[in-house]
């Protein structure tokens, strides 16, 4: 069956492609996902492709590079960027993340041809003769774009990002939870792995300021015994926070770094999201909502969609509310955790209210919060106390 071969030669000691594009597996207006092969290992990876057609798209893009190449090593539960590439009609460039000499790359030597055949279509790489530093895409054009709100390029070029990520293989976590019955043991697990990814994250100076079980995926286990693996993903909307004012080595504290973009979705923001002033506290908020939707079965409906996702809400007679702007508005209202008998231990019932505090400062921080999900875990024997 015809396919894709994608064709980054990074090093140009040869001229085959490196990866094959097997099938599309995702669409929506930031960008087309593929599932693809890595040509030397036969590794399954995910390719996203980013026209950089409007400020927005370049935006979210840079954002998403920014954060993902700013992590100082790997975690199981966060998605691993193998390599972006900055593509400009025929000419490719590895970006490189820093502020070192060797930011910028030259443009590569090679112009890719395109042959169609029943909607879909080959690429093969080719030599040709090394073009000017000016004439190859520049990652400065596209930073300039994002600072300036308008297209710093010829708009006569057709510029594209090609992320090289990890491939998860069951979906998102909304359709894997929602089409299987309750489970404890994937409950405790899926608990500890996003806690453990956000203490990690945190960590790294970022703030996803979009968690939610759509940009969570699922990779399943290989001997279909254990748990899944999930992954954190989509940084789009993450801010990677400046080392400090007072000394540019001192790392900066996620929980100290106050943020106004008003950003995220609906039905995990945080109070102080809405108002546009908050910290990384809106992820732990975010997080709350997520793990109370998971262990009680808490749905809402997308109305693009008509599908059943995750999330928490408040119900005003007809109306659904999101929980963060209910308790924008009434800060002292007390929510109704939980909403089941027996779906939770006293332990866990008092830290998702601490989560979904309407104070952010009564929330645990994402380290706090990892170390007694673990206790909750591993010292309790029974949920049902």
């Amino acid at each position: 069956m015809p396919f894709l071969l994608f064709s980054v030669n990074l090093k140009m000691v040869t001229s085959q492609p490196k990866y094959d594009l097997i099938k599309e597996v995702g669409r929506g207006s930031y960008g087309v996902v593929y599932e693809a092969l890595v040509r030397r290992t036969c590794q399954r990876v995910a390719v996203k492709k980013i026209r950089c057609r409007a400020p927005e798209n370049v935006e979210l893009a840079l954002r998403e590079f920014w954060a993902l190449s700013s992590i100082q090593g790997q975690h199981p539960n966060v998605i691993h960027l193998e390599e972006c590439v900055l593509q400009r009609d025929g000419t490719v460039q590895r970006m490189l993340h820093g502020s070192s000499s060797g930011l910028y790359l030259p443009p590569l030597p090679r112009l890719p041809r395109i042959h169609y055949c029943n909607e879909r279509y080959h690429v093969t790489a080719h030599y040709r003769k090394k073009l000017p530093g000016n004439q190859g895409p520049r990652q400065e054009q596209l930073v300039e774009t994002s600072l300036k709100g308008e297209i710093a390029f010829d708009p006569r070029s057709t510029y594209c990002l090609w992320f090289v990520m990890d491939f998860c293989d069951g979906g998102d976590m909304n359709e894997y939870i929602l089409t299987r019955r309750p489970s404890r043991r994937t409950n405790t697990s899926f608990m500890l792995q996003l806690s453990s990814a956000l203490a990690f994250l945190h960590k790294n100076q970022i703030i996803h300021r979009d968690l939610k079980p759509d940009n969570i995926l699922v990779c399943k286990a290989r001997d279909g015994i254990d748990e899944p693996t999930l992954k954190v993903a989509d940084f789009g909307l993450s801010k990677v926070c400046s080392s400090s004012g007072l000394n540019p080595e001192e790392p900066a504290s996620v929980n100290k770094s106050f943020l106004s973009t008003a950003c995220g979705t609906d039905f995990y923001m945080a109070p102080e999201v809405w108002e546009g002033h908050y910290t990384a506290k809106a992820d732990i908020f975010a997080l709350g909502i997520i793990l109370w939707a998971m262990l009680e079965r808490i749905t809402i409906l997308d109305t693009h969609t008509k599908k059943r996702l995750l999330g928490g809400y408040v119900q005003r007679g007809a109306q659904v509310v999101p929980v963060g702007e209910a308790l924008l508005e009434n800060p002292k209202m007390e929510l109704t955790i939980p909403l089941k008998k027996k779906s939770m231990n006293r332990r866990m019932k008092q830290l998702l209210e601490q989560m979904l505090s309407a104070n952010p400062q009564e929330r645990p921080d994402a380290f706090q919060l990892e170390l007694r999900l673990i206790q909750i875990a591993f010292r309790d024997y029974t949920w049902e106390t």
